[in-house]
């Protein structure tokens, strides 16, 4: 029986600042290269279906953060330990990470943690930069949800606050970001919040989260740094949104063409991880973008 044409993936560590980097990798040097940044609660393995369906003719990499998924999970200075959970110590394992790897040009695919992760990358390096494709990952005022405001507003320095950043922490919470938006609940499998949960209930892990949740407000000060960044550097932009996400509202997929008029915008009725129902129709808008936009 002839094989079937799915493309080999493979999954390795690698050590940046001391740290065992866990990612997820397919395609061949030399092919169009993507670097997929995952978000919250989530890990690498969200990414799964999308690697599937494009490596076979595209170089995609999707690393663990600190913290989460596989990689290491540090104790946090907050409870004693040695490393500080913050965006700008993310972006720096990250940058690390492609260092390590050689990756020195690549389509950075920002979702939500990986919104300010990756905006942090570009302005470091814009010379990495050849493309953004962007998927509910938020860069501007008008698109955060008054939820996503309370939740940014929290900075650990008032009683309660901690308490209130776990709440979004339970197997119900997490559960509902696959769920909150979504067309059709029996497309969304239940693999992803399952093992999202998993990892959220390891030791310490939910302290990560607080950490991080206590520095969001510094990617809202960031905002109009990275603005300006995209006005200046014009990179080929494909925005992909699910537009019932009650995070990142619409309104943030709209802003992007204020700073990229030429960016590509495609909405789905969808909510905030929309590659879980719509995988299909965006596999192949991302290809086209790949396509049209390696050189």
């Amino acid at each position: 029986m002839a094989a079937l044409d799915v493309p080999r993936s493979v999954h390795r560590y690698v050590e940046v600042d001391g740290l065992r980097i866990f990612y997820r990798e397919t395609g061949t040097p030399g092919a169009p290269t993507m670097l997929l940044l995952h978000g919250f609660p989530s890990a690498s393995h969200q990414f799964r279906r999308l690697i599937d369906a494009l490596g076979r003719r595209y170089r995609l990499i999707a690393p663990d953060y600190p913290g989460f998924g596989y990689s290491d999970a540090p104790d946090s200075t907050s409870t004693g330990g040695g490393f500080s959970y913050t965006f700008e110590r993310l972006a720096d394992v990250i940058e690390g990470f492609c260092e390590q790897l050689e990756l020195s040009r690549f389509v950075a695919y920002v979702f939500d943690f990986g919104g300010p992760v990756g905006m942090r990358l570009a302005a470091r390096h814009p010379e990495w930069i050849a493309g953004l494709v962007v998927q509910n990952a938020n860069a501007y005022e008008e698109g955060l949800s008054e939820m996503a405001r309370g939740l940014a507003s929290l900075r650990g320095i008032v009683d309660g606050d901690a308490d209130k950043v776990r709440t979004a922490l339970t197997l119900a919470a997490t559960r509902g970001q696959y769920l909150k938006g979504v067309s059709d609940p029996d497309a969304i499998a239940p693999d992803g919040w399952t093992l999202d949960q998993h990892f959220l209930d390891l030791p310490g892990r939910k302290q990560v989260q607080v950490d991080l949740a206590f520095d969001y407000h510094t990617n809202i000060a960031r905002y109009p740094q990275w603005q300006a960044w995209l006005r200046e550097h014009q990179p080929p932009t494909l925005v992909l949104w699910g537009r019932e996400d009650p995070f990142f509202v619409e309104a943030g997929a709209h802003a992007y063409r204020r700073d990229l008029p030429d960016a590509e915008l495609r909405l789905f009725d969808t909510g905030h991880f929309a590659l879980e129902e719509n995988l299909p129709e965006m596999a192949g808008l991302i290809a086209g973008f790949l396509d049209r936009t390696w050189h």
